[in-house]
């Protein structure tokens, strides 16, 4: 007589295992904790953690006093406690720098300051001296902001320095108006320095399309490898109360890898065409280089993909939490598309160096809104996809490698 089934166990019976509790409990609480450290960590003191900040600042001022050049000295010898990092340029230079995204923003001293200037303790004044902010949204909005805040911050404080000398040059001649008005000479203006196009996202575009990239190449690396061990017969198939699971395929560890590889590079090329397709076509992001960003976007996805099946290889089972926290969970707040790498605390920075998310979205940065320069970061994005590619392969098949010497084997018995 064959032995009595089992019964069946209940959900009310295993809550009151405490060793079905343990391991959920310890990673969501682990999970929770970190994410909130990670993220909350880069954004919650920008003000607090900013460091050497570039902003271009230009003097062009040719008057015979050389106030211009007096300001400019001042300011470039006040960093804030470091905050700043003022590069005096000519206007070309900062030119420059703006459309290849190395500063945040300039401030400018206008020709004939100095004559503006002086004029105002005069019957021939004709009007008031301007000081010029340019901003630079190309490099983020909240980034441009404190470029903008620090910059204007420094021309109202030369204003009133100014204001002091002409009120004492002067002197009691000077009518209670013109008192008020030397008190705070210099009109600051705003304006765009780099302008970008309307439907950029405020500069907010480069980032969410690169994370759109991330998130099509880890996405798509974990639905490849989940469906080719499924069609393997290495994973369970269960689509609602169906469940099925295939004859399992004799392979090794190197080919079933070689496999999902190589077919990570045929679907990303559709992920990344509906990707550009959706953001381009439909919802009518502004985008130049359109060629040019469709084989970056290419190569970019590609390389997480890529990285996520490699890590999946050697990892197995806890494979796309590994993953998550190399792409997404640590890439986030280490990109400086929204925060600037200059505003966050040191252990962000140190992370830019090699996380891909920072060297992803430099890149989409330099062609969406810097022309495609190669010194707006594109030249680095380009080296560091090809280095992330190179170790996705070295380290992917040097792991299953290793476990196909050692005989560790995925080929389950089947049933007789």
């Amino acid at each position: 007589m064959s032995a009595p089934a089992a019964p069946e166990a209940t959900a009310a019976a295993l809550l009151r295992r405490p060793q079905i509790w343990v391991v959920p409990t310890v990673l969501t609480g682990l999970l929770a904790l970190l994410l909130s450290l990670l993220y909350m960590g880069g954004i919650v003191n920008p003000n607090g953690d900013l460091r050497d900040l570039p902003i271009a600042l230009v003097d062009d001022d040719t008057g015979g006093q050389d106030l211009g050049g007096q300001i400019t000295a001042a300011i470039a010898a006040d960093s804030a406690g470091g905050t700043v990092d003022w590069r005096v340029l000519t206007r070309a230079e900062a030119q420059d720098q703006l459309d290849s995204g190395k500063v945040y923003g300039a401030l400018v001293i206008p020709a004939g300051f100095s004559e503006a200037a002086t004029a105002l303790t005069t019957s021939a004044a004709t009007r008031r001296p301007t000081m010029t902010v340019l901003t630079n949204p190309g490099k983020g909005s909240l980034g441009s902001s404190l470029a903008a805040q620090i910059s204007t911050k420094a021309a109202h404080g030369a204003s009133r320095s100014l204001g002091r000398r002409l009120t004492q040059a002067a002197g009691t001649q000077a009518s209670p108006t013109a008192k008020v008005l030397l008190a705070d000479p210099v009109e600051v203006v705003t304006q765009p320095g780099h302008p970008i196009g309307t439907h950029s996202g405020l500069g907010l575009s480069a980032f969410y399309y690169t994370l759109l990239l991330v998130l099509a190449g880890f996405m798509g690396g974990n639905v490849i490898s989940n469906g080719v061990d499924t069609a393997l017969g290495y994973a369970d198939n269960e689509i609602g109360p169906w469940h099925t699971r295939r004859p399992t395929v004799p392979i090794s560890r190197t080919q079933t890898l070689l496999l999902k590889m190589a077919m990570t590079a045929g679907i990303t090329l559709l992920s990344t065409a509906l990707v550009m397709l959706a953001c381009i076509a439909i919802l009518g992001m502004d985008a130049s280089h359109v060629p040019l960003l469709a084989l970056y976007s290419y190569c970019a996805a590609l390389a997480v993909g890529l990285g996520v099946q490699a890590i999946n290889a050697a990892f197995g089972g806890i494979g796309q939490l590994v993953s998550m926290f190399v792409f997404i969970v640590l890439g986030l707040p280490s990109s400086g598309a929204t925060v600037p790498l200059h505003a966050v605390p040191d252990f962000y920075r140190f992370l830019s160096h090699f996380e891909p998310m920072r060297q992803l979205s430099d890149g989409v940065r330099a062609i969406l809104y810097f022309d495609a320069r190669g010194d707006a970061g594109l030249t680095r994005s380009w080296i560091m996809i090809g280095i992330g590619v190179l170790l996705a392969l070295l380290f992917g098949f040097a792991m299953t490698a290793y476990y196909d010497r050692k005989g560790l084997k995925r080929l389950t018995p089947q049933p007789a």
